[in-house]
């Protein structure tokens, strides 16, 4: 069935594209209010967060992104926490995602944690900094069923606002993918918008260079410590699809050293992608 059209509302409270944004579908009872770090003290003087209601805390590092998936029954309480809290500095800007009707009880915002957190793992786009697990709350089966309609609304409002941590990594035709090799390690990928994929199954060298630099080390180890490395056969491998920022950081890992990723990732026909994609034929 062919995709309907949908029309999104973007309200900008003081005029600022980069600042504070209330987002919503017109007919949909879900809003979505973004809000930047450096401007808490800003979205304190409006009441659209001060509800029950889920949120997710969005940073970026060199190298990847981050996130903080979380519920409150006071969201506005909760970020003047966050913004507070020594351990929560990787984040840049926030999302909360309350109900228009006022419909979310304290169960209900637990189940769409849950529910968020799991497909956050699933599409496996952001490190995902909860300490904890979320778990899933008793509910009847038409309120799930509610709850679920209103997650597909997060997670399109998510993507608007250029958060698509719900969206699934989808692997591109033969032609589009590009190989990254090294002295035993094979990877594939897929240079997109969003940055670089390296495809599940793709092989790493297992030891770093003597040059490597500590940001490449750094960035293996907590590739490791997350499960989405794993050492195999005398290499590392890719347990699931991951988006790198950048060629080069994904080109590091899979090398074990510092790599210019627009020259090592390359096409099957043997062009690099600094050919296809920065430096095209007239």
């Amino acid at each position: 069935m062919k995709s309907k059209g949908k029309t999104i509302q973007i309200y900008l409270p003081d005029g600022n594209p980069r600042g504070i944004k209330i987002v919503d579908i017109t007919s949909r009872t879900v809003q979505a209010v973004l809000v930047p770090r450096a401007m808490i003290d800003e979205i304190t003087k409006r009441k659209e967060i001060d509800t029950v209601g889920i949120y997710i805390l969005f940073g970026s590092g060199d190298t990847h992104s981050f996130s903080y998936i979380g519920e409150a029954e006071n969201c506005l309480t909760r970020l003047k926490q966050h913004n507070k809290d020594p351990k929560k500095d990787f984040w840049t800007h926030a999302v909360v995602y309350i109900s228009k009707t006022q419909f979310f009880t304290k169960t209900h915002i637990k189940f769409l944690e849950w529910l968020s957190y799991e497909h956050a793992i699933k599409a496996n786009r952001y490190i995902l900094e909860n300490g904890n697990i979320p778990t899933k709350p008793h509910l009847s089966e038409s309120v799930e069923a509610d709850l679920y309609d209103n997650f597909e609304t997060i997670q399109i409002l998510s993507s608007t606002l250029s958060y698509p941590i719900f969206d699934i990594i989808k692997k591109p035709t033969i032609k589009e993918i590009i190989e990254c090799k090294g002295k035993q390690a094979y990877a594939e990928g897929e240079y997109s918008e969003d940055g670089l994929v390296v495809f599940s199954g793709s092989t790493c060298n297992l030891e770093e260079t003597k040059t490597a630099g500590s940001w490449v080390i750094n960035m293996r180890a907590k590739l490791l410590i997350k499960g989405i490395l794993v050492e195999d056969n005398n290499l590392y491998k890719f347990t699931s699809d991951y988006i790198f920022s950048s060629p080069s950081a994904a080109a590091a890992v899979v090398l074990g050293r510092s790599a210019n990723g627009w020259l090592e990732w390359k096409f099957k026909n043997g062009k690099t992608l600094d050919e296809v994609k920065r430096s095209p034929s007239e």
